[in-house]
């Protein structure tokens, strides 16, 4: 299976199989003021010139992976969740996006990157018992374990540098442990990144329309609605589509707010209590946005973006000196370990 081919495992149209031609628009065909990371900065790398179908990891041979590990030593580790994402996109949602921003990085820099792995942390997203929404949740021991189990099979295998493109916000609640003990028992360089955009908006200012009291880069609105049109128009239902804004639970009473999905809420204008809310507490529809905002073109300019930054890290990461130790895990495939 090629790399088009896995990507579009995930319902793909678009990147570089984009019938619609996004991926070979020119800057000025697309929305937004040009920036900087519209084009990627690192000099080009000489994995190019390997003779690879493509720089997913699953496609290539044991060959071909060590012969990038003569060149190169990061991995891009594409991660996120399965999850409802409201009446109109599909659960593979955030998953498209660290699979796009990825394979985006991957293919044009010469980066090698992993299959995505599609399961996260989201209990807030299971909803009642027998609803039928879809969402796949890791237990935090299930899940932390996984990272763990991914992380030092590739440190095994002669990979340094470890970058997770995680697209799912609630995975970040609870990775900080597992990502200390991959760098703090290996040596090796651990990074996180989070190409997406909530109450950090970033480098996509420019290309968002919707207001602050919006939320533009939350749940299902207009960011990732314009993410999963660019990626494949069909998936995307906007037929369905509702415009729908978060507030504090019913059960909290009138004295609180809220205004996006954090795990906050404000009291007095403020916001120092955190809840372990259900999502369904503060968005009936699981949308938080307005996606009828979103478009196709949005979401190039986001992916194109994104991608170019990592490339831009992964080349200013490659500087750093890593000294990995206890690389050996051999002794780490038994159950019980």
């Amino acid at each position: 299976m090629s790399r088009k081919d896995t990507v579009r495992t995930l319902g793909n149209q678009g990147g570089n199989g984009d019938p619609n031609g996004m991926a070979s628009m020119t800057r000025d065909q697309l929305p937004g003021e040009a920036i900087f990371q519209d084009e990627a900065h690192a000099p080009r790398r000489d994995t190019l010139d390997l003779d690879f179908p493509s720089f997913c990891m699953g496609d290539l041979t044991c060959v071909d992976v060590a012969e990038y590990l003569k060149h190169s030593d990061t991995i891009l580790i594409p991660k996120a969740s399965l999850e409802q994402h409201g009446p109109h996109l599909p659960l593979y949602c955030d998953t498209i996006t660290s699979l796009e921003v990825a394979s985006r990085a991957g293919e044009q820099a010469g980066i090698m990157y992993t299959p995505p792995l599609w399961l996260g942390y989201s209990p807030q997203h299971m909803r009642e018992p027998g609803k039928g929404t879809g969402t796949v949740t890791l237990r935090v021991e299930t899940y932390l374990n996984l990272l763990y189990d991914i992380g030092r099979s590739l440190v095994h295998h002669g990979f340094n540098r470890l970058i997770f493109v995680n697209g799912h916000g609630s995975n970040v609640k609870v990775v900080d442990p597992v990502l200390r003990k991959l760098r703090n028992e290996t040596g090796a360089l651990v990074a996180y990144y989070k190409p997406y955009a909530e109450r950090y908006i970033g480098m996509l200012q420019d290309i968002l329309e919707g207001p602050v009291e919006e939320t533009p880069g939350w749940h299902a609105g207009e960011l990732e609605t314009s993410q999963c049109l660019c990626h494949d128009p069909s998936i995307v239902r906007m037929d369905r589509a509702e415009v729908s804004r978060a507030h504090a639970p019913k059960w909290l009473g009138e004295a609180w707010a809220k205004k996006d999905g954090m795990p906050d809420a404000e009291f007095q204008g403020y916001q120092y209590f955190n809840f372990p809310f259900e999502h369904a507490e503060f968005t009936e529809s699981g949308v938080m946005g307005n996606p009828e905002r979103g478009t196709a073109g949005k979401g190039e300019v986001a992916f194109r973006r994104f991608s170019n930054h990592l490339i831009d890290a992964v080349h200013e990461l490659e500087k750093v000196d890593v000294n990995v130790h206890d690389r050996d895990w051999t002794k780490g495939k038994t159950m019980s370990a």
